[in-house]
């Protein structure tokens, strides 16, 4: 008999607190590349453009391929909930080698027309030649973010955030000091690398990051890496789930290449701006999903012991929860307004189209957190159909449309995150719509 699962909110932060540590980490490195790079003495706007760029393709190729975190978080913890976790210890091992395979194919397919891809984002002249130096070394740290991710969908799985924060926190303060040791040299020991140094930093950490995950899975949970036969009842499953997964991350990025593209084409200042914007927003987006994140862990578990009245209650506590935290964020960077910029550029044009926008993603924070959170419920409870649907219309019937539009209206910067914010809105309010037409019922009936 499975028992009956109690929500407080000591155990709710202690899912979503580490989860918040590790999940800014991937932004971070983002961040630490643009702030250095973004203050370098030679081409540093160009430079900083070109991280921008680099960076949304990369998340692009990241975040289609590191939902495999997500979806065995989801079976892991349905698993651990129903008391029969012995039936997929053999899972993880196997969905992470079809990644890994993957991973290794769009490295392979894309170093050769790294340029092609960057002339398709408006990215043209030493923008389009930074560009593709920085990604030719960036894209070898795909496969080590891709297992990492992998990992720590194990570690969530089994209700464990402690582990993947150690491994981001280590990762991370690597990174920084690689990043200023590369890009800057040291006098008589080490020549200035410049961006390829950032792009360089970035790939040690990453490959750090998975040797550390390897370790720690191995030592801290029952799940074995090792291949092994038969082929896990649960991994069609998974395929189907990664493949819905696949398809909402490209309607998302398809949102992301779109501004990305479009604030290129306003011009260096414009697209240096977008960089600072959309990192900052990632950065704050990922502290807010840490609650989310909880909500994929902890709803996996709550459905498969099938209860629902506690799911209802954990839905309301993480929106909470997640609203705070958003309102900190947003209280945060309003505090600390005009010091952010400098960090990442000395450039005044390049700050004055920033602090213009700036405040947009600030605002955007409270609803963000509310479609995060169920955005993290649904992957918990394995309805990625309903989330490729979401974003599907989110992105083709609204924010399409509105770019469009501000672009039309010669908004520029304010067209595309005035863009973001209905995209956001148009995400969760039918996910909320969904689970409590869903849920409520079921709950009322236990």
């Amino acid at each position: 008999m499975v028992l009956k699962t109690t929500l407080s909110n000591k155990q709710i932060n202690r899912l979503a607190i580490p989860a918040i540590i590790a999940g800014v980490s991937e932004p971070i490195l983002s961040l630490t590349d643009a702030a250095i790079v973004g203050h370098m003495p030679l081409n540093a706007t160009v430079s900083l453009a070109a991280v921008g760029i680099v960076t949304s393709f990369l998340s692009m190729l990241i975040w289609v391929l590191g939902q495999s975190r997500s979806a065995i978080s989801s079976i892991i913890s349905q698993y651990l909930g129903a008391d029969k976790l012995k039936e997929v210890k053999s899972l993880p091992a196997q969905a992470i080698a079809i990644i890994l395979i993957l991973s290794v194919l769009i490295c392979a397919a894309t170093i050769p027309f790294s340029e092609a891809i960057f002339k398709f984002y408006n990215a043209s002249g030493l923008l389009l030649d930074y560009s593709v130096d920085y990604y030719k070394i960036r894209i070898i740290g795909f496969p080590f973010t891709l297992y990492t991710f992998a990992v720590f969908g194990v570690f969530r799985g089994l209700q464990n955030t402690y582990h993947p924060m150690v491994i981001a926190i280590i990762g991370t303060a690597i990174n920084i000091v690689l990043d200023l040791i590369l890009v800057y040299g040291i006098t008589n020991v080490i020549e200035p690398m410049s961006l390829k140094g950032a792009a360089l930093a970035s790939v040690l950490s990453q490959a750090l990051m998975a040797i550390m995950a390897t370790a720690l899975v191995l030592k801290n949970t029952p799940i074995t890496l090792k291949i092994k036969g038969p082929i896990n009842k649960e991994l069609p499953k998974f395929l189907m789930m990664i493949g819905n997964l696949i398809l909402r991350t490209l309607a998302l990025n398809l949102a992301l290449y779109f501004a990305t593209s479009f604030a290129t084409g306003y011009g260096t200042n414009y697209i240096a701006a977008y960089t600072i914007v959309i990192n900052l927003w990632f950065f704050a987006a990922f502290a807010v999903d840490g609650y989310a994140s909880a909500g994929n862990i902890l709803s996996g578990k709550l459905f498969g012991a099938k209860q629902f009245e506690t799911l209802i209650e954990l839905s309301q506590r993480l929106t909470k929860k997640a609203v705070l935290v958003g309102l900190i964020m947003a209280g945060l960077g309003g505090l600390f307004y005009k010091s952010v910029g400098v960090i990442f550029t000395s450039d005044p044009k390049v700050l004055e189209d920033f602090y213009e926008v700036f405040w947009i993603v600030l605002a955007m924070q409270p609803l963000c957190a509310i479609t995060f959170v169920f955005d993290g419920i649904f992957k918990g409870l394995g309805k990625m159909k309903a989330l490729r649907n979401v974003l599907f219309t989110a992105t083709f019937l609204v924010f399409i449309p509105a770019l469009l539009l501000g672009h039309y209206l010669e908004l520029k910067l304010h067209g595309i995150f005035w863009a973001f914010t209905l995209w956001i809105v148009a995400r969760g309010v039918p996910l909320v719509m969904k689970f409590r037409k869903q849920f409520l019922p079921q709950a009322r009936k236990h």
